[in-house]
C-alpha cells in the first residue's frame, strides 16, 4: 500500500506526452475526442513502489465523486506514458479536466482509464470487482478502434473551386498506441486517393490529413474517408454504434461544388 499527498505527487519525477483521448460516445464522424499535452508521473513506477500481487490484472481508479473506472493492469505498466497528469498544454491542471490529479492512458476509451479527481487506485481484478460503466453495459477493457473523420468540408457544405479548378479536403484520423500510417479518402462511386499526412507527433496522437481534389466538378458529391493504423489494419466499413465498447465504419460527408 502507499499514500501519497498531492505535494509528495509534486515531488516525483514527471514526463510529458502528447495524447489524444477519445470518448467510447463518440459516433463516426464525431467530435467526442480531443488532443493535448499531459505533465505527469508514470503510474508505473507508483505501482512497482506499492507492489503489485499476483494475479492482479486490472487498476479501479476511485474519483472525488465516487465515479470509478477499470483500467487493464497491463496498461499501467507497460511502456506507454500512462500518467497521473496534473498538467496540461503547460498549465496546471484545469479543474473541468480533473485538477489536481487525474489519470491519462494512451490507447483506451476515457471511460476505462480517464478518471479526473483520482483519490485512489485499487490494485484488483476484473472477477472482484466492477466500475461505473461496466456495470451498465459496456465492455470491460476498451481499447480504442481506429477512426478517422472528414472536418472540412462540412456537411451539405457549397465549395467554390479555386482558380485551378480544385477544392481542399481534410479531416483527421487516429489510432493510439498503432499511430496512422495512411489515410484514404473516396469521392462519390470512384476509386480511394491516397490522402496527404501531417507531420506524426506520436504515435498517440491524431493525424491530420489532406487531399486537393483537382477538377472538381460542380454539383452534388459525397465523400469518404478512412485510415489505415500502424500495424496495417485497415478501418472497417461496418457500422456499429458506440455501445458496447465503441463505433466503428467510415465518415461520409455530403457537399456542393459550386
Amino acid at each position: 500500500e502507499l499514500e501519497m499527498t498531492f505535494a509528495d505527487l509534486l515531488e516525483e519525477p514527471m514526463v510529458t506526452s502528447h495524447v489524444t483521448l477519445t470518448c467510447v460516445s463518440n459516433p463516426v464522424g464525431g467530435d467526442l475526442a480531443g488532443n493535448a499535452t499531459w505533465l505527469g508521473v508514470p503510474v508505473r513506477t507508483l505501482l512497482e513502489r506499492a507492489g503489485v500481487r499476483d494475479g492482479a490484472d486490472m487498476v479501479l481508479a476511485r474519483s472525488i465523486d465516487g465515479f470509478t473506472a477499470s483500467t487493464p493492469l497491463e496498461a499501467l505498466t507497460d511502456a506507454r506514458d500512462s500518467l497521473l497528469a496534473v498538467g496540461m498544454n503547460g498549465h496546471p491542471l484545469p479543474a473541468e479536466h480533473g485538477y489536481p490529479v487525474r489519470m491519462v492512458v494512451p490507447g483506451l476509451y476515457g471511460y476505462v482509464s480517464a478518471t479526473k479527481w483520482v483519490t485512489e487506485l485499487k490494485v484488483t481484478r476484473f472477477a472482484d470487482d466492477a466500475a461505473y460503466w461496466t456495470t451498465r453495459g459496456w465492455s470491460a477493457r476498451g481499447p480504442i478502434k481506429i477512426a478517422s473523420r472528414i472536418d472540412v468540408p462540412r456537411s451539405f457544405a457549397e465549395l467554390a473551386p479555386d482558380a485551378e479548378g480544385a477544392v481542399m479536403l481534410g479531416g483527421t484520423a487516429w489510432a493510439q498506441q498503432r499511430g496512422i500510417a495512411a489515410v484514404e479518402v473516396r469521392i462519390d462511386d470512384g476509386e480511394w486517393r491516397p490522402a496527404e499526412l501531417g507531420a506524426e507527433v506520436s504515435s498517440d496522437t491524431w493525424a491530420q490529413w489532406s487531399l486537393r481534389w483537382e477538377g472538381a466538378e460542380p454539383g452534388d458529391h459525397t465523400v469518404a474517408v478512412r485510415a489505415t493504423d500502424g500495424t496495417g489494419e485497415v478501418q472497417t466499413d461496418e457500422r456499429a454504434d458506440p455501445v458496447p465498447d465503441g463505433a466503428s465504419g467510415w465518415h461520409t460527408v455530403q457537399f456542393t461544388v459550386t
